[in-house]
Order: structure tokens, then C-alpha cells, then sequence
């Protein structure tokens, strides 16, 4: 049905386009019935359906309707698996079209900046590129089902610590490279229907009235048709807010701010063609899903669940093993800690979902009559052991052929709304773990957490499996891997640290309550680690199978690459094991041009690739010159400096298997502004001035600062050559090289070759 919502917006009343500018309720937006405007419902996401109905909250306090709860973020980012997240959206979009829900608010897309931000089981990754990647086939999925997603929380929202009020102070280079860039790739790839803006400032600014990240960058830069909508209760100005290109305040002010809008178009301040433009974007995405609805639509939960527990399965990934797992199926194990009988699958929050059926892997165990004695040991919600639970597990320990220990972090150790003090497991736990290992080498670890945990006895055990908050089907998809029934094939998609002192922004997280300096700038995560050599727990990439792979025959399309043409890679990938498994094969560009401070690698491909024993496969990727590129801010765009590089191809960012030069030529030219304090470097480095600088260093070698250059004794010819490339040209008359006069010709013949 084609609408014409101009002629909609022109009956409206000034009042009545000010109050779609804001909820009905907490979840519902307002209607207008003489024109038959319905009110449409949305609801938290990102991994289930949060349907309230009654005593509405924001932070899972109260109960929501029995739904599915699939693997949060932490786990499905571990996929590696853009198929898996087209599927996860779509299932998404089916339940939310029949439970009546337009607008499902996720993914969320914020970087991983520090392990101990508290709602990281809720985001992706460290890497921009894989979650801009997941982003966009999790966006395409659920909207597949007319069924709006908001992409959330823009931007720089990367800590629970007075999130607020709190000012992210970030350069614009690690704001595009960084903390836009899985943004941006999905509102280009995705188009998602609207846009959650964050409660913190950005550089000074409120998200929620910031013409430039709004407007600036997502509308006129990326090109977004959608609506922005607020985080709840992250107005600050309703009215700079309208004019900076924020549309939907939910949930409300008890209209307030509506007033505050109506009052502004009245007094001038606010023009109502802005207005209108921003009732006209909320309708277009309001009407997508009305116009759209499909009443036909079946929520099964069991078949939903099954999906949860395939998913589960693809997501978990296998840290450690020296050849223990998987178990077979006659094998005597001891499980012990009370996550095997009550495992921690989801995250405390906005994001809590009340789900459908939990099935633990002691139950399933039990019900497929696996040999198995259960021993609670520790509390499953706080730092403690349980009356004689050291010593029952020690025992269980010894009379089994393998102990099977079910780790991890009670709900009050991570949560929405307050980040986490430290890293580690409760002590509890780790004193259980090392105990256990004493006694019985074939001890295996699972943990069940939402970011990353130091782990003192890596080095004891004989497996570790991560199964992360792996949604209500965690314990079927455990016992799964565990018995060999499915291969592990996740990966992780953030860094696990030897300690929190490793970190990139240890000295700078969270801040003083006011501000948080991002002081590490581009390097987040791997690009940390790898650029300063800092030895990791477990890297970027990192995941075992029960399978091995060979990587073979790498071929570029072409030796040279330019600004507007596209570089194809392949790569053959065989399964040299017994058993069939999943590869996930990964892509880095490494910069050797050295002109811009980079990190050492960064991701620009994946591909994941299903392999039978013996079988080889041909994978494909393709890069283009962004890929090669960084956030030139004197340039204002993204800049691609000529000179060599190298693909880079692994199976984590800490196992490079192969690799392959590449040469790219640009025609850009970054600015170049001519002052007394530009130095000699600067220009000969520049293809337009070198030529002038060159001929000057012709006419002035007889003199004494061109002997020292050009002496024959190596450490003077070295300390002038240095000294000259960081010479300004204020000071070429204090060596000699100039008059005044040959100065300001100089400069008139540098700033004519710059015209």
C-alpha cells in the first residue's frame, strides 16, 4: 500500500505532530485516532523477545512474556557465522510478528573497549569489522519479516559507569575506525529502520542533541532513512534534540516535552518544516511494519528452542584440549559445580528474557544415560563453596575417568547498569579447579560467562570449552560437544587477557564519572596486543576442533591495487582430520608503508566453511581500497597511502598461516598547509613539494650544512640527515641555507606547486 504521508501530516495539528515525538507508554507510541494513526508496540532484543504488559521496566526487573532465549551476543559474535545471524534475525522477526511487536530493539553493536564493561555479554566484539559484519545479516534477518531492529547504543557507549552523564572523549580517527564502523557498515549493508542513541556525551555533546554523529555522519555521511530513537530516559534538550536529528523520545515526559516542542515551533526557535520532516521518517517506519502485519504468524516455542540449541552448539568455542574431548560415550564422569544442573545462560537487564524451557547439561546427560555422578560444590549466585563441596568433588574426582567442572560468573558478577570490578572467576571456583587438577589430570573446565575470565589453571587442565551465556538450549548443546555429537567450531571474537593490567585502556577505564579519556585511540583489543607484541590467555580468532585443517594455494587477483578497483583473494582449505568440521578462515591487512601510526593487523574478511574428512574447498574474499585505508582527519575522508602491504591469512590473529604481498597506488593527496614551521620531511615526503625542496638542496650541497650531509663519516652523515628531514623552514637561515629573501621565494614556489 502506498501512502501519502505528506498529505497525512498536513492534516495534523501542531500539537499532534509534536506528540508522536514521544511514547504512549513505555513500550507503545502514541496514536492519533481521527486520522487512524495506530500505536505500535516494540520491545528489548537483542537474543529473545522481552514482551511486558504490565509493570513495564527497562532493566528486566519484572516479568515479561514466556519467550525463547537464544545465545546473547558474546556467544553468537563467537560464530563467526553471518548465515547463523540471518537466522537468529529471522526467527526474531517471525516471533515478533506474532506476538504484535513492530520494532525489536537490537543488535548491539558497541566495541568492546574493556573486558569489564558490564553489558559485554550483550555486545559483539573488539573488532569493528566483524561486528559491523554480524550486525548487518542479523539487521537483514529480522527485517526480512517487516519487522523493524534498532541498531544500538550511538555511539561511544562502551561502559555501565555513569553511562548517563558520563563524556566519552574520543578522536575522531577511533570514532570512525572504531566506534562507528560496525554502525556504519550495517546502516549502509542494512538499512536498519531506526537508530538507538546512547545517554553519554560524546566530546562534551549529549548523543541524543548531537547535530554531528545525528545528522552529520548518519544521515548525510551513511545515507540512514530511518528514525532515531532514544536509549529510555536519554533526552537531555527535547528541542536541540529534534534540530540535531533526533526523532523518538521513549518512552515520555508525561508531555512535557512535547509542550517544550509545540512551545519552540511557536516562539520561532524551531522550524516546523524540521518538525515535519521528523513525524514524516517516524511514520515511514511505522507504517512499514502496519502495512505489513502478518496475523498468521506462530511463535513455537519448541521449535525455536531447537533452534536456540543448534546455535548454542555453533557458538561455543573450544579454548584448550590435548586430545580429551570429546568424551566417549562409556566414559565415567564426574560433573561437578552447580551450573551443570543450573546453568547462567543470559545476562542481567534490559535484555532478561523469561524463557520458555531451560534444560540443563545434567538433565540431558541423565536423560541419555551417560555415566555420570553430579556434585554441586559451589554456589551457582555467589563467591562460595558449599558445606563439604571441596572435598565431595575431590572425591567424585578420583573415582571418575574424567572430571567435568561447569564454571563461571553468578548473575551479580555482570550486569546491565554497573561494570565489573575485576576479571576473575569467584574464588571459590578457582580454588575448586585447582583442587580437582590435582587429582585428576583429565580435568575439563566449562565456563558459563559474558566476558573474559583469568583462568590461573589453563596450564592444569586437560580441556577448557567456553560455552559463554548460550541462551536456554546451553545445556543440550554442552553435552553435545562434550560426547563428540557436534564439533566446536566458535571462535572468540574478543581477546582473553593473561590480566586486566594488559589491557589497552587499564590506566583510562572507566573515568572520573565525568569524562573517560579513550587515551588508546585505534588500539582496542587484538590491535593492542599484536602491535606491542603483549603475550595473551587466548587471541582474537582463537578456536579448536575436534577436526585439523590445512590452508593452501593463496592467489590475489592481481599484484597492485587502486583506488576504485577490487582485489579478490582465494585460498584452499582442506580437512585433514577424521571427522567433519567447520573452518573459519580469516583475512588481515598488515600496512608496511609506515605512514600513518597503525596497528599491526587489522580483520577486513571471514568466511566460515563446512568441510567433510579430506575434502577441500575454495574460499573467496574480496577487498577494496577502505579496506586498506585509515581515518585521515586532516582529510576529513578515509585515505589509502601508496606503498606496500600485505594479506594476511590465519586461523586466529596470533596464527598467521600464509601470507601475500600487495602494492596500492593513490591519487589522493592528503593537505598540505605551507607555515614557518613545516618541516623538511613534510615536504620531501610530498610528491608535490619534493621536486622544490629537492632543487634547493642542490643549490645550497656546498655549503656547510650540505657537507654534513653528505660526509663521508656515517654517524654525522646520519645525525644531519635526521636532523635536516625535522628541520622547519624558520630555521633553514640559522644553518645557512637561506637568506630571508630566498626564504620567502621559497615559500611562494611551495605554495604555487600546492595551488
Amino acid at each position: 500500500m502506498k501512502r501519502d504521508l505528506h498529505a497525512l501530516i498536513s492534516q495534523m495539528t501542531l500539537e499532534e505532530k509534536a506528540s508522536l515525538c514521544s511514547g504512549a507508554s513505555f513500550w507503545f507510541t502514541k496514536p492519533i485516532d481521527r486520522l487512524g494513526i495506530p500505536a505500535v508496540m516494540m520491545t528489548d532484543g537483542p537474543h529473545g523477545l522481552r514482551k511486558q504488559s504490565t509493570n513495564a521496566d527497562h532493566l528486566g526487573i519484572n516479568d515479561s512474556v514466556v519467550a525463547v532465549c537464544f545465545p546473547a551476543a558474546c556467544a553468537t559474535a563467537s560464530s563467526f557465522d553471518t548465515e547463523l545471524m540471518t537466522k537468529l534475525g529471522e526467527t526474531l522477526g517471525n516471533e515478533c510478528q506474532a506476538e504484535d511487536i513492530s520494532i525489536l530493539l537490537g543488535p548491539a553493536v558497541n566495541i568492546k573497549r574493556s573486558p569489564l564493561c558490564g553489558r559485554n555479554f550483550e555486545y559483539m566484539s573488539e573488532d569493528p569489522y566483524l561486528t559491523g559484519q554480524l550486525a548487518t545479516a542479523y539487521i537483514n534477518g529480522v527485517q526480512s519479516q517487516h519487522v523493524g531492529t534498532s541498531i544500538k547504543h550511538f555511539a561511544a557507549n562502551n561502559q555501565e559507569f555513569n553511562r548517563m552523564s558520563c563524556s566519552s572523549e574520543v578522536s575522531e580517527r577511533a570514532l570512525r575506525e572504531i566506534y562507528l564502523s560496525g554502525f556504519e557498515q550495517a546502516v549502509k549493508a542494512a538499512q536498519p529502520k531506526t537508530v538507538m542513541c546512547s545517554y553519554n556525551k560524546i566530546n562534551g555533546t549529549y548523543a541524543s542533541e548531537n547535530e554531528w554523529l545525528l545528522t552529520k555522519v548518519l544521515r548525510d555521511d551513511w545515507g540512514f532513512k530511518g528514525y532515531v530513537v532514544t536509549d529510555w530516559g536519554a533526552v537531555s534538550d527535547r528541542v536541540k534534540g529534534i534540530q540535531a536529528g533526533l526523532d523518538l523520545e521513549m518512552p515520555a515526559s508525561n508531555g512535557i516535552n512535547d509542550a517544550k516542542i509545540v512551545d519552540a515551533v511557536k516562539q520561532g526557535h524551531l522550524d516546523e518544516r524540521v518538525l515535519d520532516c521528523t513525524v514524516e521518517r517516524l511514520l515511514q517506519v511505522l507504517y512499514s511494519y502496519v502495512d505489513n502485519r502478518n496475523p498468521h504468524a506462530v511463535f513455537d516455542r519448541d521449535a525455536d528452542h531447537r533452534t536456540a540449541v543448534e546455535m548454542a552448539a555453533e557458538c561455543a568455542v573450544l579454548l584448550e584440549n590435548n586430545g580429551i574431548l570429546p568424551l566417549h560415550k562409556n566414559t565415567k564422569a564426574a560433573y561437578i559445580g552447580s551450573f551443570a544442573a543450573t546453568p547462567r545462560y543470559q545476562g542481567g537487564g534490559s535484555s532478561h528474557i523469561n524463557p520458555s524451557k531451560v534444560t540443563s547439561a545434567l538433565e540431558t546427560a541423565q536423560t541419555k544415560g551417560r555415566d555420570i555422578t553430579f556434585v554441586p560444590a559451589f554456589s551457582a549466585e555467589k563467591d562460595a563453596l558449599l558445606d563439604h563441596g571441596l572435598e565431595d568433588a575431590v572425591a567424585a574426582a578420583k573415582e571418575a575417568q574424567v572430571a567435568v567442572i561447569f564454571a563461571g560468573l553468578p548473575d551479580s558478577f555482570e550486569s546491565e547498569g554497573y561494570d565489573r570490578k575485576h576479571m576473575d572467576l569467584p574464588a571459590a571456583q578457582n580454588e575448586l579447579i585447582a583442587a580437582v587438577a590435582a587429582v585428576q589430570p583429565n580435568t575439563i573446565v566449562v565456563l558459563h560467562n559474558g566476558s573474559p575470565v583469568v583462568c590461573p589453571w589453563a596450564n592444569q587442565v586437560a580441556a577448557i570449552l567456553e560455552m559463554y551465556l548460550g541462551g536456554q538450549g546451553v545445556g543440550e548443546a554442552c553435552d553435545q560437544l562434550l560426547w563428540g555429537e557436534a564439533n566446536p567450531c566458535g571462535r572468540l571474537a574478543e581477546t582473553f587477557p593473561l590480566r586486566l593490567q594488559d589491557t589497552p585502556c587499564y590506566l583510562n577505564f572507566p573515568g572520573d564519572g565525568k569524562k573517560v579519556h579513550y587515551a588508546e585511540d585505534v588500539y582496542v583489543g587484538y590491535r593492542y596486543y599484536d602491535s606491542k607484541e603483549i603475550p595473551v590467555r587466548w587471541a582474537f580468532g582463537h578456536g579448536m576442533s575436534y577436526t585439523s585443517f590445512a590452508y593452501s594455494n593463496l592467489t590475489l587477483s592481481s599484484s597492485d591495487l587502486d583506488d576504485t578497483s577490487t582485489l579478490t583473494v582465494h585460498v584452499d582449505v582442506t580437512n585433514t582430520g577424521a571427522v567433519a568440521g567447520k573452518e573459519v578462515v580469516q583475512l588481515y591487512v598488515h600496512d608496511l608503508t609506515h605512514t600513518a601510526n597503525r596497528p599491526y593487523k587489522e580483520l577486513k574478511g571471514f568466511s566460515k566453511v563446512f568441510l567433510q574428512p579430506g575434502e577441500t574447498k575454495t574460499v573467496t574474499l574480496q577487498l577494496t581500497a577502505r579496506d586498506f585505508s585509515y581515518w585521515a582527519e586532516d582529510l576529513g575522508d578515509w585515505f589509502t597511502p601508496s606503498g606496500s602491504y600485505q594479506i594476511l591469512i590465519g586461523h586466529a590473529s596470533d596464527e598467521i598461516l600464509l601470507t601475500e604481498p600487495i602494492q596500492f597506488t593513490t591519487k589522493k593527496l592528503l593537505p598540505l598547509n605551507i607555515s614557518m614551521s613545516t618541516t623538511m620531511g613534510e615536504l620531501l615526503k610530498d610528491p608535490r613539494t619534493a621536486p622544490v625542496i629537492q632543487q634547493m638542496l642542490a643549490e645550497t650541497s656546498s655549503g656547510a650544512a650540505g657537507n654534513m650531509m653528505n660526509s663521508e663519516d656515517p654517524s654525522t652523515r646520519a645525525m644531519a640527515q635526521a636532523m635536516f628531514f625535522g628541520l622547519p623552514l624558520k630555521s633553514l637561515a640559522s644553518f645557512g641555507m637561506t637568506t630571508p629573501e630566498q626564504l620567502n621565494n621559497l615559500i611562494s614556489a611551495l605554495n604555487q606547486v600546492l595551488q
